[in-house]
């Protein structure tokens, strides 16, 4: 393989190598790019000694080096190439263009442009030009309007990857806008928000008679990925079809398509229009629908070639770090390994992805299949259900309380630590349900016990 208009290698990472050009160059390309490092000029492979010290030097160059951040927008890889590590250096098209290195500034010797196989300087008029349009209207650049936010919940998700959060955690990750304050991909990430997630069920393949309003919002971000892509799991049913020779199983949809379109539709939703996903479960397919199109400059079948340019760079980065995300790029060519193209629908405001299913899911076998998840989850809820969630089993009991009784019966006063540990864990393990799930921040809010949840209290 040769190099391209997308493709770049270098045979060693060195200090005169001026790879901070290279990547400024695809971050200012309408297709972004690829750079391999222990490749030469004629696709020859070459020994790299120390990879992995290789690799971080790289993500500090980038980080360090280039302006605006490049966080989110890139990715450092192993491969193997002929039984040798290579770095694979894979940047996606920024939409804040236009891109520089730091020491020259948005100049002709800092800003560089994709041209054939090299990266030359972008004339002075261009870079005038693309600053004048530059994409000022992100989570990253909105203030929040809440200041008094906490991160609890993304702090464990990161520990749990065995990373951890340092006091600097908020600028680090860039959850702050240039003054200092916290921005709207910190309010999306914090413990508390007000961004509704809902999953609809329905009886038919209509909106008419609606049977399940699932809501997994008001919490991190990252939380609520977690809980729809459980609660679609649970609904990811196996189909079985016997015949003379043999007994087929089939999952009604493909896991792998499943849950690259539900992180894709959060990762790449346009929040600024305060609209969030959407999940909707038919008895013929199910419907996944983000806000915002394609994004500017993007067309579709470079969309569908994977070609990535990232909404919202912030979210980007932390699905990365917590792993919910693997490389830039490899979820819409990883979804059409399952689906067709004809799946995707693009409108002027949203996308949506249509999944349909291997066979009708008629009310018959969703009651069938209601049962026999029951009898499973219980046996598995039973094990996960932590000790602070039975205690607030058993002090609803067969009472339907709001949630300042129930934290009066549990004697907690501070709330945080009641919504974290005892109300959203609840809810989410299907063991209560709110009385009013379609106005879940209504004053008027209750809970009670759910039929699973009086089955493993008895």
């Amino acid at each position: 393989m040769t190099e391209t208009n997308r493709i770049e290698y270098k045979t060693q990472l060195t200090k005169d190598l001026d790879l901070e050009k290279e990547v400024v160059a695809f971050l200012n390309y309408r297709e972004g790019g690829v750079i391999y490092i222990g490749i030469d000029k004629t696709g020859k492979v070459s020994e790299i000694s120390d990879a992995d010290g290789d690799m971080l030097k790289i993500k500090d160059r980038i980080k360090h080096n280039i302006a605006p951040s490049a966080m989110g927008l890139f990715d450092v890889v192993v491969e193997d190439r002929d039984g040798k590590d290579i770095i694979k250096i894979i940047v996606a098209s920024g939409s804040e263009k236009p891109y520089f290195k730091k020491k020259y500034g948005m100049t002709e010797k800092g800003c560089f442009i994709r041209i054939g196989t090299a990266a030359e300087p972008m004339p002075q008029q261009m870079i005038d030009k693309l600053f004048s349009t530059r994409t000022r209207n992100s989570i990253g650049k909105i203030k929040a309007h809440r200041q008094d936010l906490t991160f609890e919940q993304l702090s464990i998700y990161y520990q749990a990857k065995k990373k951890s959060l340092n006091k600097q955690f908020k600028k680090n990750l860039e959850l702050m806008t240039e003054e200092g304050k916290l921005n709207y991909a910190a309010y999306l990430l914090a413990d508390e928000n007000n961004v509704s997630i809902k999953v609809a069920k329905y009886k038919g393949k209509s909106r008419v008679d609606l049977i399940e309003n699932n809501e997994y919002g008001y919490c991190s971000l990252i939380k609520a990925t977690k809980s729809v892509l459980d609660k679609v799991d649970l609904e990811n049913r196996t189909a079985t079809k016997i015949t003379s020779k043999e007994r087929e199983e089939q999952r009604l949809w493909s896991d792998i398509a499943l849950r690259e379109g539900i992180i894709n539709a959060f990762v790449h939703n346009d929040y600024t229009r305060e609209i969030p996903p959407k999940f909707e479960i038919f008895s013929d397919r199910i419907e996944i629908t983000s806000a915002g199109s394609l994004p500017e400059g993007l067309s579709r079948e470079e969309f569908f070639d994977g070609f990535s340019i990232p909404r919202n760079k912030e979210l980007m980065r932390i699905f990365k770090d917590l792993e919910l995300v693997e490389q830039l790029g490899s979820g819409i060519p990883r979804i059409l390994e399952h689906y067709e193209k004809e799946c995707f629908h693009f409108s002027e405001n949203f996308l949506r992805m249509v999944f349909p299913s291997v066979e009708e899911v008629t009310p018959q076998v969703t009651e069938q299949v209601t049962e026999q998840v029951t009898e499973q989850v219980t046996e598995q809820v039973t094990e996960q259900v932590t000790e602070q969630v039975w205690k607030l089993m058993t002090v609803i009991n067969d009472e339907i309380c709001s949630a300042s009784q129930i934290m009066k019966m549990l004697s907690i006063k501070h709330r945080p630590t009641f919504l974290y540990n005892y109300l959203h864990p609840a809810l989410e393990q299907g063991v209560i349900e709110m009385t009013i799930p379609d106005k879940p921040q209504s004053s008027k809010q209750q809970y009670r016990l759910t039929p699973l949840g009086k089955s493993l209290l008895k």
